[in-house]
């Protein structure tokens, strides 16, 4: 429960500009140019700061393909020091997906195969396709965002859609598009344990990357563990915590550490 409040509390607090839920428009003040740890769409009406995969593609695919080590920095400070906890506690999609899986249904558990499917998705949308595909002024086109991101139809595309007749006006395929991917992933999510992050979210890939040896993580003491498996059965992403206390797929949710009756389940800092 404390997750959750925590998971409230930074939702509101990056998505605090309702005049822009009532005007339908989005918020361009300074504070847009920073990222914010979670997917937060930048196209959110209510959202102040960018969504990192948004500010990647960004300037990836700017003019003459200038890359800049702000986003990126951002992006390595944010994995450096909360690893994937930025999954669990700050980022709103994550939220959503938590509290669909609390509805009382058969659960199921994703074939291992299908996580690897985020590796493409990073490779190709984020980083390839705003490098290969460009307009006639040079600009590359976001893939992610899109293309692919449910987040952004969720948190973005829809309250704007609600508020502005001439955007209802201009839908076409590739809203239907994002429209049939996102109902996919919210109803997935009520079986699946977080369907999204498995399967198609490249910034908690990149934060998994950090687990090892972020500041934030968690610690198993071995003189402690007694072996007994609880920790195992806690785990909604089906992940041995005696062995995968580090793995990239871990969003330290802390259910593991919750579970533990004798505490070897430590957090680092």
């Amino acid at each position: 429960m404390r997750r959750h409040i925590i998971q409230v509390c930074f939702t509101l607090l990056t998505n605090s500009y309702l005049t822009g839920f009532i005007e339908g428009k989005i918020y361009k003040g300074t504070s847009k140019v920073t990222c914010v740890p979670g997917l937060n769409c930048y196209s959110c009406p209510g959202a102040v700061g960018s969504c990192p995969i948004g500010g990647l593609q960004a300037v990836m695919g700017s003019i003459k393909y200038k890359m800049s080590f702000y986003v990126l920095g951002l992006v390595m400070l944010f994995g450096t020091i909360f690893g994937r906890f930025v999954c669990s506690y700050m980022c709103p999609f994550g939220l959503v997906q938590d509290l669909l899986y609390k509805i009382k249904s058969k659960k199921f558990k994703l074939p291992k195969i299908f996580r690897w499917i985020k590796y493409g998705v990073l490779v190709y949308f984020v980083l390839l396709f705003p490098l290969l595909v460009t307009n006639i002024i040079g600009v590359g086109e976001p893939g992610y965002c899109k293309y692919v991101c449910p987040s952004g139809t969720l948190f973005g595309a829809l309250p704007l859609l609600l508020k502005n007749q001439g955007l209802r006006a201009a839908l076409g395929a590739l809203f239907n598009w994002k429209l049939l991917l996102l109902i996919s992933v919210l109803v997935g999510s009520v079986f699946i344990y977080r369907i999204f992050c498995q399967v198609l979210c490249p910034l908690g890939l990149i934060y998994g990357f950090f687990n090892k040896f972020s500041f934030l993580g968690y610690h198993l003491d071995h003189d402690k563990c007694k072996g007994c498996g609880k920790c195992k059965k806690a785990c909604d992403l089906h992940l041995d915590p005696c062995k995968d206390l580090d793995s990239i797929e871990c969003i330290r949710c802390g259910n593991c550490k919750q579970t533990c009756g004798v505490q070897a389940i430590e957090r680092r800092i």
